[in-house]
């Protein structure tokens, strides 16, 4: 059944949906990484996709590795950038691809990683960094900087907390699957971390390093 490129839906809606089970927002679109083990195997499911029915108006993003496929799923169109029912049905028809060829999904292996810049000026400095990343603005949010070639993290800024004492500083923002985020925290808590604040999880929780060096594990739940 086609659909409107302009059906969204919620992270929530997603991941209700029948046959998803291999897939995880994580950020704005929704990631599934497919335990290959060899390349050979990883490029048989590449192409397996390629053949798949809608790819002329919708098409994943696919990393082939040496012994892992990941894939990104996200409906981009001006003015809306997200989760669409579109998604669901490419999720569906790639983990029964996958699946015909006897390969299984990892989905503790997904995460997206997003570079935060705060600074007192808020977006002033995106022109900057535009410029020398050679990026682009994102469309519909112009604070959003993406990378042209698809290759790196989104980057965008946000105003400084006046309590900051330096002038800006940049953190990284790890959105990472939803029913793995506690397991992330405990690890980076027991490596010497340290808890900044959990006021705002599941949303996201700020942690920080010996050096106060600070990042947020991100998943796309909200606090009820």
């Amino acid at each position: 059944m086609a659909h409107d490129v302009h059906d969204p839906i919620s992270p929530k809606q997603f991941h209700a949906a029948e046959g998803v089970e291999d897939w995880r927002i994580v950020g704005d679109g929704a990631c599934a990484s497919f335990r290959t083990g060899l390349f050979a195997v990883g490029a048989r499911l590449v192409q397996a996709i390629a053949q798949l029915p809608g790819l002329t108006s919708h098409r994943p993003d696919i990393d082939l590795r040496h012994n892992t496929v990941t894939v990104r799923l996200i409906t981009f169109v001006p003015g809306f950038f997200g989760m669409s029912q579109r998604d669901v049905e490419m999720a569906q028809q790639i983990s029964a691809a996958a699946k015909k060829l006897g390969i299984a999904a990892d989905p503790s292996a997904v995460q997206n990683i997003q570079v935060s810049i705060d600074s007192r000026v808020g977006a002033d400095v995106l022109p900057f960094w535009r410029a020398v990343l050679g990026y682009e603005s994102r469309g519909d949010e112009p604070g959003d900087l993406v990378d042209p070639r698809e290759r790196g993290p989104l980057v965008y800024s946000q105003r400084l907390d006046v309590s900051h004492a330096r002038h800006n500083q940049i953190h990284l923002d790890i959105w990472v699957a939803h029913d793995r985020a506690d397991e992330r925290i405990a690890a980076a808590l027991a490596a010497g971390g340290k808890l900044v604040t959990n006021e705002n999880a599941p949303s996201w929780t700020t942690l920080e390093d010996a050096q106060g060096n600070r990042v947020c594990v991100c998943t796309w739940r909200r606090r009820e």
